[in-house]
């Protein structure tokens, strides 16, 4: 064979021998080249190599790798500035600074679609960016040594990499894990950057080549990674690149020995080869026709022509399909045209589990005849003719089971990847643009990434009661925040040399100078913070919880049972969700969450917290109230309640009022109203760079279609019912710290009033249905006395004599019972015996929602009960509060409206008086254990435990003694 030498013209200038990149659009119209010497990048136009070319100078140091879009409609560039950029191609406009490392970077690469690059170096971690709006979709981390070389499989399922100590790891696209890592199958350079090391997939993704350890190229198979052969033959030293052509039909290697080979795969020999007078660091084969274009470590390019033999087939001829020029192009900022499935890993947050490997699909391993020192010609002949028929069987399986309605991409995406840490109130980073470390309920925290440092800005929703907060300079790179009303803190991942990660927090004001401080945890990452009443937590890699105080005094450090989810903070309460362990099979989240009180050492809660099936966590925190809230991206609120021994009651639903093009992004939520913002589909999250408009959402449980055609009334009754718990479990804590419940008192009071209100309805709605079993039960929830005899005069007026009956006798059981009980406990008292006058204004609206029932019952036999704002309105002067706070009577009643209740019942009770007489509110008796049974609301306790009413008794008592 004939070894022939061609001339290269320079391109860049280089002193010392440097790491130079050569491609090729895929119009084979231009030549792109660059040099790790220069901070240009050429633009060379193919056909008129003598004209000038374009220079790109957007970076400060020289280039060290270059990438094309599939369509070649974007350039992608790495630097030993740590940046990558993007520009239009072949226009060279420059887009934008897709991402930054810390260190210097030395390869990117793009996916099949173009909508994901991969960019990796000297840091520690591949990162993979999507490239429709510049965001993190997920890091890599696996490597010991500088990544020298990214390529993604053709299929769109994997991405390889290799190391400077010759490791290479197979990496799923799905799911993130590694499927296989092949440690030192390749030459280890060390800290030798002027060479690197490099990895191809062929064009029908079914092989990957890697330069061998004996001069060689070894191609290892797709799924199992195992080695099938080797190309062996006259490279005197270790090959620095190799290049597939087009068809797969052959392969290009450069060696430190100066040539270039040119390989048939097929024949797994050499069939041409070139001579130079230096080596040469890149190769980029011409998309039409028979060329390669090179470039040297000088420099200096130049484009080979007939490569392969005419008497062989071309290079161009008979491409796959996979790799055809039809392939979709690159999706950029704002385009509408939808990304790829296997490409679009946008959802998921910037760090990844390495300790955890989801279920993948096994496949059986052939059993490879090579032994690495077998190296015998003969012996590789037998090997190769035993290993091709066995691969050609195995294809040939594969084939049936891609034509089996889909079945291998089942199993290919059946691993569940564990949820990665979060930020509450955070949103992705946009390069160049600003975007949200924290919003809540208070104010949002902004920034925005500009060369080596970042521009952070604190606002409140509120301005003229919150703080005004001067803006930061971030030369820390800060990637979370927390706020409250008293300061805000901020952490960054693992950076530097040293592999530091920083904690800051920041008052809004203090009485000592020099009040901001400062952690710093070298080797160790924090993954999630939260602020509360003096307190700061940030939650470690290492699955330790740190908790500081607002001073900076180190104060704990616990150990968490897993991974860290995410963390919240409220006045004393900091609430944190961990991993217990991998997802199910059925790709269902398995997850924890634990709160503790900081100030009392404790942990009053822990438990699993539940999610959708398929689901992850999208939100967590606190309600304004201190309920503690989730929210997945199924569209499903939760709220924690003390019901039932402690569970969590899904309060809202995405699904019932969702449009199909909007998703929720949640702010916060209080009592009754879910605040979120709006974004339009396939939007997720807000932008930063208007105010975001927060949405007000009604908080309602997700009922069944209920026959009796008042879902709005069941709802409310439900509501009421949590509310009334919530309530009565922060007076069992009050009076257990002996504090003053009286305020407390007065907002149970309230409730039960309005859940008796809503029983009341919901008994005419049952009456007109005839749901008598179910009118039933209602009455036996009703609270208060006067109640139970407004219940029976409605059903009265609405003309069910045996339903009053009954009322009537569930009534003088009541009465009966606590009659007894009185007897018993002579101390005790209730709603029921008549010692104490029922409110007037509450008896008057009972008694006017009665009138209105029974004159709508005799006008139409269907009804439903009138609402209750309306009837307030007309017929009830609402109660005042003095400056004490105390409830004060309407001075003004409505003639005429007034019913002594004792006419409807036989029971002995007391009625209403006539209103001369009330002259003064009075609130209602304690309530017994013999009380109606209400499955919503915690029960008390029959020794002794104190009622909601008992500071209205007592003020009631006191009054009394007064006059006297």
């Amino acid at each position: 064979m004939k070894i022939r030498t061609m001339k290269l013209r320079e391109a860049h200038t280089a002193a010392d021998d440097s790491v130079c990149s050569i491609l090729w659009a895929s119009d084979a119209g231009h030549i792109v080249t660059s040099s790790s010497s220069d901070n240009a990048i050429c633009i060379h136009h193919a056909s008129a190599p003598s004209n000038a070319p374009k220079f790109l100078r957007n970076h400060r140091e020289g280039v060290t790798a270059l990438a094309l879009s599939p369509n070649s409609t974007c350039l992608a560039s790495a630097s030993l500035d740590h940046s990558v950029k993007l520009y239009k191609f072949p226009g060279g406009d420059f887009e934008t600074n897709i991402t930054r490392f810390t260190l210097p970077i030395r390869a990117v690469a793009f996916n099949k679609s173009g909508t994901i690059l991969a960019a990796a170096g000297d840091d520690e971690g591949i990162k993979l960016v999507n490239t429709i709006d510049g965001t993190i979709a997920r890091v890599l981390k696996g490597h010991k040594g500088s990544v020298t070389s990214l390529a993604f499989d053709p299929k769109s399922e994997y991405l390889t990499s290799l190391d400077s100590n010759g490791t290479v790891i197979y990496w799923e696209l799905q799911s993130g894990s590694t499927l296989h890592v092949l440690k030192a199958i390749a030459p280890n350079n060390g800290t030798d950057v002027s060479v690197m090391n490099i990895l191809a997939w062929s064009p029908d993704g079914e092989l990957l080549a890697v330069p061998g350890l004996k001069n060689n190229v070894v191609l290892y198979d797709r799924d199992t990674a195992e080695k099938l052969f080797s190309l062996s033959g006259d490279h005197l030293q270790p090959i620095c690149f190799l290049s597939w052509s087009p068809n797969g039909k052959y392969i290009a290697t450069s060696g430190l020995d100066k040539q270039i080979l040119i390989w048939d795969v097929d024949k797994k020999q050499d069939i041409e080869r070139q001579k130079f007078s230096e080596c040469i660091t890149c190769m980029a084969w011409k998309p039409e026709g028979n060329a390669l274009a090179v470039i040297d470590v000088k420099g200096k390019y130049g484009v080979w022509e007939s490569v392969v033999p005419s008497t062989m087939k071309s290079p161009t001829e008979d491409i796959p399909g996979l790799y055809s020029k039809n392939s979709n192009g690159l999706l950029l900022f704002d385009e509408e045209e939808e990304p790829c499935a296997s490409g679009n890993l946008s959802d998921l947050n910037e760090d990844s589990y390495d300790d955890f490997e989801p279920l993948r699909r096994k496949r059986s391993r052939k059993h490879s005849s090579y032994d690495d020192e077998m190296e015998d010609v003969n012996d590789e002949l037998e090997t190769v003719s035993k290993v091709e028929t066995r691969k050609k069987a195995f294809y040939g399986h594969k084939e049936n089971l891609s034509g089996k309605s889909g079945s291998r991409n089942m199993m290919v995406t059946a691993g569940t990847k564990m949820q990665e840490p979060f930020q509450p109130g955070a949103t992705p980073a946009h390069p160049g643009k600003r975007h949200f470390l924290c919003y809540n309920m208070l104010g949002s925290i902004t920034t925005m990434e500009h060369e080596g440092y970042s521009h952070i800005e604190t606002d409140f929703h509120d301005t003229s009661s919150g703080p005004r907060v001067s803006a930061m300079t971030d030369y820390f790179g800060f990637t979370m925040a927390s706020l409250n009303e008293n300061g805000s803190v901020f952490a960054n991942p693992c950076k530097g040399d040293k592999n530091m990660s920083t904690l800051m927090y920041r008052p809004f004001s203090s009485w000592a100078n020099n009040s901001e401080w400062s952690m710093r945890f070298e080797g160790e990452e924090v993954r999630a913070i939260a602020l509360g009443s003096g307190w700061v937590a940030a939650i470690t890699n290492l699955n330790s919880l740190r908790i500081f105080t607002e001073g900076g005094l180190q104060r704990y450090i616990l150990s968490l049972d897993g991974p860290a989810v995410t963390a919240a903070g409220y006045k004393d309460e900091l609430a944190v969700v961990t991993h217990i362990s991998p997802p199910l099979p059925t790709n269902e989240q398995i997850l924890e969450f634990r709160v503790f009180n900081i100030s009392h050492g404790s942990q009053p809660l822990r438990g699993r917290l539940p999610l959708t099936p398929g689901s992850t966590l999208t939100w967590f925190g606190f309600s304004e109230e201190g309920q503690l809230s989730s929210f997945d991206s199924k569209g499903i609120l939760r709220v924690f309640t003390s019901q039932f021994g402690g569970t969590w009651l899904p309060l809202f639903s995405a699904s019932k009022i969702k449009n199909s093009e909007e998703n929720y992004w949640v702010a916060g939520l209080n009592a009754s109203k879910l605040f979120c913002i709006v974004c339009k589909s396939p939007e997720t999250f807000p932008q930063s760079t208007s105010k975001p408009v927060l949405t007000l959402l009604d908080l309602s449980f997700p009922l069944a279609a209920s026959d009796l055609g008042a879902d709005s009334l069941e709802n409310e009754f439900m509501m009421n019912n949590m509310h009334l718990s919530r309530i009565q479990r922060s007076i069992e804590e009050r009076e257990a710290s002996g504090l003053d419940c009286t305020l407390l008192d007065d907002e149970a009071f309230t409730v039960e009033t309005s859940l008796d209100r809503c029983i009341l309805r919901l008994i005419a709605s049952c009456c007109n249905s005839d749901k008598h079993v179910r009118a039933t039960e209602l009455f036996k929830l009703l609270s208060l006395e006067k109640s139970s005899r407004a219940a029976i005069k409605l059903v009265t007026a609405l003309k069910q004599p045996n339903l009053a009956e009954r009322f009537n006798n569930i009534l003088e059981e009541k009465l009966l019972s606590e009659k007894k009980e009185n007897i018993a406990h002579p101390g005790s008292k209730s709603n029921f015996n008549g010692s104490i006058k029922p409110e007037v204004a509450s008896t008057k609206f009972f008694t006017a929602e009665i009138n209105r029932a029974a004159e709508t019952a005799v006008a139409s036999p269907v009804n439903t009960f009138p609402s209750t704002s309306n009837t307030r309105a007309r017929n009830v002067e609402e109660p005042t509060k003095d400056r004490n706070g105390k409830s004060e009577e309407s001075k003004t009643m409505t003639p005429g409206r007034t019913i002594d209740l004792k006419a409807t019942g036989k029971g002995n009770a007391n009625g209403v008086h006539n209103a001369g007489e009330a002259t003064k509110a009075t609130k209602v008796d304690q309530l017994s254990s013999s009380r109606p049974s209400n499955p919503f609301a915690k029960s008390s306790s029959n020794q002794g435990s104190s009622s909601l009413f008992d500071s209205l008794k007592k003020t009631k008592k006191a009054d009394i003694k007064g006059k006297v």
